[in-house]
């Protein structure tokens, strides 16, 4: 048996967010492996200074997510127009300015944001190997006491609840999704797990490109997962 962390991730707004393509900001309907390294690392008041740490807490994060609640999908469209002398905040401490002549400051910035609007996400996550800090035990103290206020994909998307929901012991991380809370007869949530880490029947694997290089800033590479609806202990 091995332990794993339960988080409950649940408010008004989330935003799991996949490939951002141009000004266009799409989601997935699962939590991406780096959008869980950086809301554990921003509760333990890491910064992105130190991109050595959040590679190595990726590389170590294992973990699977059960959608308990679709919710619905919105498409929020932003504007803003910025002035000669305008400077921009970055995730570097540095203002940005903007290079060009008078005239490239006359256009707007669009961009298209995807939400998610009342969803909930159960996530069963552990890192290997345990005993490495920071532990899971670590973790779990920091998401209830965080350095910093945590968001769930983007800022403006506050946590509902607190994040922790306890602890499952569990073979693999599909048996702790599906031990983490009785299913009634007419749930049957999707799933998503890394191969490996537990069979379901009518499952399809597929590779995902969740993680991200946190010295150059950008993701790539492919993992690959499953995906499934999730059966009742009886039906799998």
């Amino acid at each position: 048996m091995a332990r794993h962390l339960l988080l409950r991730l649940e408010g008004p707004l989330m935003a799991f967010g996949g490939e951002t393509i141009d000004n266009l900001g799409v989601i997935r309907d699962f939590p991406a492996q780096s959008m869980l390294t950086g809301l554990i690392a921003n509760a333990l008041g890491w910064r992105r200074e130190d991109p050595a740490a959040h590679d190595r807490l990726q590389a170590r994060l294992r973990f699977g997510a059960r959608l308990d609640r679709a919710g619905s999908r919105f498409t929020d469209f932003q504007t803003a127009e910025l002035r000669k002398d305008d400077c921009g905040w970055t995730t570097t401490g540095q203002h940005e300015g903007r290079g060009g002549g008078d005239g490239t400051y006359k256009g707007q910035h669009l961009r298209y944001r995807d939400y998610h609007a009342d969803a909930a996400v159960l996530v069963a996550l552990r890192l290997d190997p345990p005993e490495e800090s920071p532990t899971l035990e670590e973790v779990a103290n920091a998401l209830q006491r965080p350095a910093r206020p945590l968001f769930l994909g983007r800022k403006p998307c506050l946590p509902a609840a607190p994040l922790f929901a306890g602890w499952g012991d569990a073979p693999d991380l599909l048996s702790a999704l599906r031990e983490a809370a009785p299913l009634a007869a007419n749930e049957r949530p999707r799933v998503l797990w890394p191969v490996g880490e537990g069979a379901l029947r009518g499952s399809r694997q597929l590779d995902l490109c969740d993680e991200r290089n946190w010295t150059s800033g950008v993701h790539g590479g492919w993992r690959p997962v499953c995906e499934g609806v999730l059966q009742r202990e009886a039906e799998a």
